[in-house]
């Protein structure tokens, strides 16, 4: 074959290439587009985002000091880009969830590329063209689409993970080089900083980030250039933990504590996935695409072929993209010392294709694993998006080789690996086109929580609230229940708290304080009346109704007494904990007199309740968080922070009495209210 056949098959199948990536990314998008919509947890994002911009800090409730978003980056980067627009909340987090999530398509393509043609300066292989793969399986799976908007935070964790996909792929093809005093490249000092922000994009990310920059820092290179990486990687977020400490008074969000992030649900987890893989019957694709990818990895291995020769460059440097200060950094590591000198080998070999690509295997079965064995979630599929991305990203685009084969070996590599590539990327596209038939965004069938408690929420909301897509706050007025809310607490003159009454769907019991607040004479209206509610939907419920309203709910995400009680064995995962009603009523001391409680509340709970709130631990837990920030009470939060996080309460008042060793209160007769 002349010189000029590869520089002509390699010039058309550039196209083919952006095209299919192009193709893509407007599929994906269509997709995404038609299933819009904000989720109710994506609109608690949005509560803590008004009281940043209200001046009330990184809160839920302003004066409470508690971080009920799990992504502290998601927060941040939705506050600073309505800084820049000005635009309404809701439509700021629609546009940058779908940025996001188109983002990290465009990215993992192009590292994908990377892994099997190389760079610029550092190119491999023969003539080759590159097709869409296991990224339309991504793209075509209903919750991907689904949580490509939602308001939560999906599309910044895997553009997160396509950025450093990409951004690996290119490191491993780079050389070495390093400027003086140790000074990393401006792309490995942007990659390096990118890992770093893992544990801020989620907490789990955190696994992520330390496999990404251990491969970094096992890679040869001087220690002042190791030092660098580490100031780099580690300054943000070590500096945001610090704060975070101070400030909450907890190493993580409360909604880890919440959920008990540590805990393990293995059978709960397995019908999670199971939950994704049936109704999509989403095996069949997964099949062919490690079908394909063994097929390749079979034609690479194969020593005399073609496509070994190709991405044999997988295994060694590439001297196009080395220079003279692998030289440098090999002499200054051999001065280390006996032990380090007889590591130089495996460091030398460390950043390398085939070594970052295992690496992402491996970062997505661990993740894989640890969603399931903390029992998944019970939003359909969510959080089993990113484990999926990261098992994709090495088959996000299929090679197929071009032009004539070189020898008798590469045609029969050619005669095995191009027809079953083709086939299994025609089983793919099958399924893609199947999946999108078949699928009805807009199902008139009713969605309910399974047994498991997983559901739909795209749905579930559709349905519940009347709109196709529910994005603004008032859209989710139409909640059951929701308008009343918004009525009675914006009537309410005295102060109240708020309690959905059990089995109505319009009704809340109002418990106005009878007595009036401190500083005003009988019957006087308060300037400024206190008002709480507590209900389980916490983002449709804050973000209709004003800041000075506090808003908890019963799981924990809000609530920080409820996130440290222990979870019910049977409940539903992410909603497995449950603080009743009688604790707010106590914390608040809305009542004096038993007959104005409700009548389905028991005084006896709600008195034992005050009690309990006197524990001495449960006090500290509560002034960690709720008193005034002093340079003691950072450090105090700052030493203390692990111990808040591990603290656990009983959530039956009676019990809690007695764990705390505190004397029981008299029992009161049952009475008859008058609500």
């Amino acid at each position: 074959m002349t010189e000029a056949a590869p520089e002509r098959t390699r010039r058309w199948s550039e196209p083919v290439f952006w095209t299919g990536m192009v193709a893509v990314v407007a599929i994906f998008f269509a997709g995404a587009w038609q299933r819009r919509w904000i989720a109710d947890d994506g609109l608690i994002v949005l509560r803590t985002v008004r009281n940043l911009i209200a001046g009330n800090g990184p809160v839920f409730n302003a004066g409470e000091r508690v971080e009920s978003n799990t992504s502290t980056l998601w927060t941040y980067l939705i506050y600073f880009t309505h800084e820049v627009t000005g635009g309404r909340l809701e439509l700021v987090v629609l546009g940058v969830a779908l940025t996001l999530s188109m983002l990290a398509v465009v990215f993992a393509m192009l590292g994908t590329r990377v892994m099997y043609r190389g760079t610029r300066r550092a190119p491999a292989g023969a003539p080759m063209v590159l097709l869409p793969f296991g990224v339309l399986v991504y793209v075509m799976l209903p919750p991907a689409r689904d949580f490509a908007t939602s308001g939560l935070e999906t599309g910044l964790v895997i553009c997160w993970i396509g950025v450093m996909w990409f951004g690996m792929q290119r490191w491993a093809r780079a050389g070495h080089r390093e400027y003086r005093f140790g000074l990393p490249t401006p792309e490995v000092a942007v990659l390096a900083f990118i890992a770093g922000l893992g544990p801020l994009v989620r907490p789990e990310m955190a696994l992520a980030a330390v496999a990404f920059l251990g491969l970094m820092a096992a890679a040869a290179q001087s220690w002042r250039h190791l030092a660098w990486l580490v100031a780099i990687a580690g300054t943000v977020p070590v500096v945001y933990q610090l704060w975070r400490m101070s400030y909450y008074a907890l190493p993580y969000p409360l909604t880890a504590v919440a959920k008990d992030a540590g805990g393990s649900k293995w059978g709960r987890g397995l019908e999670y996935l199971w939950d994704l893989l049936s109704p999509y019957v989403l095996l069949l694709p997964l099949a062919a695409v490690l079908v394909a990818g063994l097929v390749c990895l079979w034609a690479v291995a194969n020593p005399v072929s073609a496509w070994r020769d190709r991405l044999a460059s997988w295994g060694r440097d590439d001297a196009a993209g080395r220079d003279e200060n692998d030289d440098a950094a090999a002499t200054d590591d051999t001065a280390i010392g006996t032990v380090f000198s007889r590591l130089g080998l495996l460091r030398g070999r460390v950043r390398s294709t085939p070594v970052v690509t295992v690496v992402f295997l491996v970062v997505a079965v661990v993740m894989l694993l640890y969603v399931t064995r903390v029992g998944g979630d019970f939003m359909h599929g969510r959080v089993l998006l990113p484990s999926l991305f990261l098992l994709l990203l090495p088959v996000s685009v299929v090679p197929l080789p071009i032009g004539p084969a070189r020898d008798r070996d590469d045609a029969h590599v050619r005669r095995v690996v191009v027809p079953v590539v083709a086939a299994a990327w025609l089983v793919v596209v099958g399924w893609a086109v199947t999946v999108e038939v078949t699928q009805d965004p807009f199902r008139d069938e009713p969605e309910s929580i399974t047994a498991a408690g997983i559901v739909d929420e795209r749905q579930f909301y559709i349905q519940r609230t009347g709109h196709r897509h529910p994005l603004l706050a008032e859209d989710y007025l139409d909640f059951p229940r929701m308008r009343a809310l918004v009525r009675d607490v914006a009537s309410n003159q005295t102060g109240a708290v708020f309690l959905p009454v059990p089995g109505f769907q319009d009704r809340w019991d109002i418990v106005s304080y009878d007595r009036p607040m401190p500083g005003l004479a009988p019957f006087e209206l308060p300037e400024d009346p206190i008002k709480t509610v507590v209900f389980l939907n916490l983002g449709m419920t804050s973000m209709n109704l004003p800041l000075d309203v506090k808003v908890y709910d019963t799981v924990g995400l809000a609530a920080p007494l409820a996130a440290h009680t222990d979870r019910m064995e049977d409940g539903r995962i992410g909603h497995d904990k449950f603080l009743p009603y009688d604790w707010v009523l106590a914390e608040t001391g809305v009542v004096e007199d038993p007959v104005n409680f409700p009548r389905w509340i028991d005084v006896n709970w709600v008195n034992q309740a005050e009690v309990a709130l006197q524990c001495p631990a449960t006090q500290a837990l509560i002034e960690s968080y709720s008193a005034p920030l002093t340079h003691e009470r950072r450090w105090s939060n700052l030493v203390n922070a692990f111990s808040y996080a591990e603290y656990r309460m009983n959530r039956i008042p009676a019990y809690e009495v007695q764990r705390c060793g505190l004397p029981m209160p008299d029992e009161v007769e049952k009475y008859q209210g008058t609500r």
